[in-house]
């Protein structure tokens, strides 16, 4: 990312160990496009100028091979969770405690660079870190067995998106404890949160979905089709006037 100087000192986890329980399958190998979902994001991710990319598989997965792009990346065992498999990948980095650690889903291929940028800036100062996140905008329904039991009111509800970028210590400290106290880490800011520290929440695109069902890969098929040559005065103009629109 030759926008930020700084960018060059950050290091990238791409968690990629998921069975895939939900679609039955490794959805990061799954095609959109004519390409792995996971080749669509490591090229989002080889266009900075990053320190490293660390990427984490099962342990019987040779599958990862076959990607272009990985032959970049340092390979690291996953574990039975997101969460350990994050951890895994800190307990390889040699970094200094202050140095910056991004994690990214390797099933959000539609990430951009600008908003990776805009978070990179926007925790630049931070001894802690942040994410991105946009804010719910549908009716929460709290549900059991089939009938709604509540109506939750959703201002100050966001969506936790990835990148999620923290200092390599405060990640390390925070991941190693809440697994500890056998805590579910869905992401690293739950981890971090855990902590008792603030995450700073930078608002992130719409568009920036992770994979998850089979419906999803049509939608992330035409959100990278949409974004081909797509300029940055174009990206937050678009921003902006989703924003209005909420």
């Amino acid at each position: 990312m030759t926008s930020h100087d700084g960018f060059g000192q950050v290091s990238v986890i791409v968690p990629a160990a998921g069975a895939g329980t939900r679609m039955g399958t490794k959805k990061q190998y799954l095609p959109v496009n004519n390409k792995p979902i996971l080749q669509h994001t490591l090229e989002r991710l080889s266009e900075m100028q990053v320190r490293q990319i660390v990427l984490v598989v099962a342990p019987d997965d040779q599958d990862f091979r076959k990607v272009p792009g990985h032959e970049a990346c340092e390979i690291v065992t996953g574990g039975d969770t997101r969460g350990e498999s994050v951890r895994n990948a800190l307990r390889h980095l040699k970094l200094e405690d202050a140095d910056w650690v991004m994690v990214h889903d390797a099933a959000r291929p539609c990430v951009r660079v600008a908003e990776i940028e805009r978070l990179v800036a926007a925790v630049d100062d931070s001894e802690v870190g942040g994410l991105l996140a946009v804010p719910v905008i549908d009716t929460i329904k709290r549900v059991q067995e089939s009938k709604v039991i509540a109506t939750l009111d959703r201002q100050g509800l966001w969506l936790a998106q990835t990148p999620q970028m923290f200092r390599y210590g405060v990640l390390r400290r925070a991941m190693e404890k809440a697994l500890a106290a056998d805590i579910a880490v869905t992401d690293e800011a739950s981890a971090v949160e855990y902590l008792g520290l603030v995450p700073i929440v930078v608002e992130g695109r719409r568009d920036n979905i992770k994979v998850t069902t089979r419906a999803d890969l049509a939608l992330a098929a035409w959100y990278l089709e949409q974004q081909i040559g797509e300029q940055p005065d174009q990206v937050h103009g678009l921003q902006n006037k989703q924003q209005d629109q909420r």
